[in-house]
């Protein structure tokens, strides 16, 4: 039996790497290379002034607590009149500042 032959010659790896075009990065000018940086720059910038107003937003609604002492009667019927509607002490005294600030807008 004969040996089968070789249907391409070996290559060595030198010959390799000079046959195919060698193909760089694109160097990009040092106008190019000043926007892309400027633009990247304006992004950032961008970004921080979002956060930085998300945090502010997020400051404004965050919850403002106010204590004040009650006497015990007035504490027992605010108690009693959440309990009765099934809602919470916080949501009745809300709405009674709500109801005095309207009434004492009228009245002015």
């Amino acid at each position: 039996m004969a040996a089968p032959k070789p249907t391409a010659p070996p290559v060595s790896e030198a010959d390799a790497t000079r046959e195919r075009p060698r193909r760089g990065l694109p160097n990009p000018s040092g106008e190019e290379r000043k926007s892309k940086s400027l633009e990247r720059a304006l992004a950032q910038e961008e970004g921080r002034y979002r956060l930085r107003n998300l945090k502010r937003a997020h400051a404004r609604e965050a919850k403002h607590y106010v204590n004040c002492p009650l006497d015990y009667d007035t504490k027992m019927r605010l108690q009693k009149a959440a309990f009765d509607n099934d809602i919470k002490m916080t949501v009745i005294i809300k709405a009674a500042i709500d109801s005095f600030s309207e009434t004492t807008a009228i009245d002015r």
